[in-house]
């Protein structure tokens, strides 16, 4: 197997494929990432805390010297989003005046660490994970790996833009409104986002800070590492109030693709690209890739999903993250990016029966989806209308963004799960992407379609030259 060190797949398979034949260790992996990293520059914006090298190779001896070659993540190099908590490291949310030493973490991450998984840093974030812009952070912008003008999307920005560029194997991030997807989609990657409670959210700083709906997302290269790490993840957590005892019995192998399917297409009057002509292009290529695969188009009436999606953040649901952010606020003020603190203040302005109404009105638009779902085996979206310069994004921040959730801010709401996925490029050289979404605890179905479509349109992983590996006998 010809491996690049510059270039080479850090996707899972390949890792285990050469680890196999004693081409490559663990050791001389993490010595290559790092090498990788100082190619891109000391400036580089997408980390926030960088694990020392000489820390990273002593864990990589460990795994060398203890380690189980046949676990999973065995010598594999990942990165998590700086709101989720490791014993010993930093976590700052994006904030450094909020920065405090983690003593302990959650499952989720300790599962990582107990298959092998070696942890290269901490990633930068739209800070407290408000924004799906990547843009909004003091530890510097993340663009998009494909050009540095335009947004690499958040609040994951950092995590996507390590996978992309072939610094890490995969990387943790968190979503409540799009932050797993979106930056999937900016960076040509995907971006699992499993269906909340699926994994104890206690890693995460705080438990997050939008406990209903939020969860850990798994940002990796290819459907299949993304499945395989979302199952390793997974389960109840009893100590965690937000976590769902149906997890243990959510059967996340990846199963064949199936050879007939029904898909959704939201109906052509809310189905919008903001003007983007060439989204619209790779989209409508899209579901035609989507029908060759076995899909048989249904047009559904999206209204409902559309008006899910804004009570995310054009309505009291903002307030819930002023349990945790509250006392932030007030103590850290200044601290804070100005956009935030603008969305942050609109949450005082609700009352309980605001919230009330919100609630009532989103089990009503969750009763008249039902029959959608009876329809239809997944619902096809854009995972955004467009992408935005970062320019365009510091001109018009609030509205940009809350376009950019236009087919992502519903799902956490609804119960959904999705996974976002590559789907191509403009004639400009930007990435697209589009998102499959089911009803609760379809991940595994999901990424097997998602898997077959990415198979079909062979597109290179991240930004690196790389193409899928034979993915017969999976990672």
């Amino acid at each position: 197997m010809a491996w690049s060190e510059a270039t080479g797949s850090l996707d899972l398979q390949t890792l285990r494929a050469l680890y196999g034949s004693r081409t490559l260790t663990p050791t001389r992996v993490i010595e290559i990432v790092y090498q990788r990293i100082a190619t891109r520059g000391e400036d580089e914006p997408a980390w926030i805390h960088l694990l020392p090298r000489e820390d990273a190779l002593r864990r990589a001896a460990e795994v060398e010297r203890d380690g189980n070659p046949s676990n999973l993540l065995h010598g594999v190099p990942f990165a998590l989003k700086d709101n989720i908590d490791v014993p010993g490291l930093p976590t700052t949310s994006g904030c450094e005046a909020t920065r405090y030493i983690a003593e302990k973490t959650g499952p989720a991450v300790q599962r990582l660490f107990d298959a092998g998984g070696i942890l290269i840093g901490k990633t930068n974030m739209d800070q407290f994970a408000i924004g799906l812009v990547g843009v909004r952070s003091p530890y510097g912008i993340c663009s998009s790996v494909f050009n540095e003008a335009y947004i690499s999307g958040g609040s994951s920005s950092g995590s996507a833009v390590v996978v992309a560029a072939g610094l890490v194997s995969f990387a943790l991030g968190n979503d409540a409104a799009g932050s797993g997807r979106v930056p999937a989609a900016f960076n040509n990657i995907i971006g699992l986002k499993p269906t909340p409670g699926l994994i104890s959210n206690s890693a995460v700083s705080g438990g997050g800070t939008v406990k209903l709906i939020e969860t850990i997302s798994v940002l990796g290269l290819t459907c299949d590492d993304t499945l395989a790490v979302l199952k390793l993840i997974s389960g109840y957590d009893p100590e965690y109030e937000f976590s769902k005892p149906e997890a243990d019995n959510v059967d996340l192998t990846m199963p064949a693709s199936p050879s007939a399917f029904r898909f959704g297409v939201p109906d052509a009057q809310r189905l919008t690209f903001l003007g983007d002509s060439e989204a619209e292009r790779l989209f409508r290529e899209g579901i035609e890739r989507m029908t060759s695969l076995g899909g048989t188009q249904i047009e559904v009436d999206f209204a409902p999903f559309e008006e899910a999606q804004r009570i995310l953040y054009d309505g009291p649901w903002i307030a819930e993250r002023l349990l945790t952010l509250g006392p932030v606020l007030e103590n850290h003020r200044d601290q804070i990016h100005p956009v935030t603190r603008s969305i942050l203040e609109t949450g005082r302005g609700y009352a309980a029966e605001d919230l009330f109404g919100a609630i009532h009105r989103l089990a009503e638009l969750k009763c008249e989806t039902r029959p959608t779902w009876d329809a239809i085996d997944f619902l096809l979206v854009p995972t955004t209308p467009t992408i935005y310069t970062i320019a365009e994004i510091e001109a018009d921040p609030i509205r940009l963004n809350a376009l950019l959730g236009s087919y992502t801010n519903f799902a956490n709401l609804m119960g959904l799960c999705g996974i976002a996925i590559p789907n191509g490029f403009r004639v400009d050289g930007l990435p697209q992407g589009i998102t499959l979404l089911g009803p609760p605890f379809r991940e595994a179905y999901l990424s097997a379609v998602g898997a077959s479509y990415q198979r079909a349109i062979d597109l290179p992983l991240g930004a690196t030259p790389n193409h899928l590996p034979d993915l017969g006998a999976g990672p």
